[in-house]
């Protein structure tokens, strides 16, 4: 998923992208020192900067990242694995449960409930577990790393400018790639689609509120078209495809939210 804080970086000059990646640990403080000039010139104050000057080169982030595994499975095995019946059942009770919260989420956004509740449950068994890993380390390391630096550079710049905002604090931990709260939001998900669903004045992932409407505002932005279907082949599905790359993925969102609302 990009994220705005890639039109910070468009704007810069190109000698200033000069980085360079690696594939161990080796390089990774020299990096550290080279990558803080472009996140100052990407507008990145002090805290930013200082939380990417005491990130640590995440070993259990390469891991994860080198043995992903949704896209081979088949789509009855991704279902058994991720419990899909017991993301149905939990879903309805959490949409019973508070029958008002998941109505005023529909009538603003026009999203239905099944789907968020899917994501989330998906994504943190409906938030039992968001993650174990420091998000600014997971970020630097995955923007560090020669397999995919340009899609994790401007989710670092994001994770240090929400530093800056006081969002997140540089202990703040998340998933192994970085992805925060009870949807899971990469950090310049979090800067391009946030919502401050429950009127505190700030964005936190981790508060159910702000991450379902977040979630929802997402979708929205992505092309979801109120009323349409969302099944695979209708017009919505377009939607879901943009929260997950994998096709397993994607499938079983749009099975398990229908069987929430159903």
């Amino acid at each position: 998923m990009r994220s705005i804080a890639t039109l910070f970086l468009c704007s810069l000059p190109v000698a200033s992208l000069a980085a360079p990646c690696g594939n161990d640990a080796s390089g990774f403080n020299a990096w550290k020192a080279a990558f803080a000039q472009e996140a100052a010139q990407a507008g990145v104050g002090q805290p930013g900067l200082a939380a990417l000057a005491n990130a640590g080169y995440s070993h259990g982030t390469i891991g994860a990242d080198r043995n992903q595994k949704s896209f081979t499975y088949t789509l009855d095995r991704f279902m058994e694995i991720r419990g899909a019946n017991y993301i149905v059942n939990r879903g309805r009770q959490m949409k019973a449960q508070n029958p008002q919260f998941y109505a005023s989420l529909e009538r603003v956004y026009e999203v239905p409930a099944g789907v968020l509740l899917a994501i989330h449950g998906m994504e943190t068994g409906f938030g039992g577990f968001m993650g174990d890993t420091n998000l600014v380390s997971a970020t630097a390391t995955l923007t560090y790393d020669c397999r995919r630096p340009e899609f994790f550079r401007p989710h670092l710049i994001a994770a240090l400018q929400m530093v800056d905002r006081g969002w997140i604090s540089p202990a703040t931990v998340g998933a192994k790639h970085g992805e925060l709260g009870h949807t899971q939001f990469l950090p310049g998900n979090v800067l391009a689609y946030g919502r401050d669903g429950n009127g505190d004045g700030r964005v936190d992932l981790t508060n159910l509120a702000d991450a379902m409407a977040s979630t929802a505002w997402y979708l929205r932005q992505k092309g979801w078209q109120p009323g349409a279907g969302y099944q695979e082949g209708q017009p919505n599905f377009a939607a879901i495809k943009e929260w997950n790359a994998a096709s397993v993925y994607q499938r079983a969102i749009a099975i398990i939210a229908a069987q929430i609302d159903g």
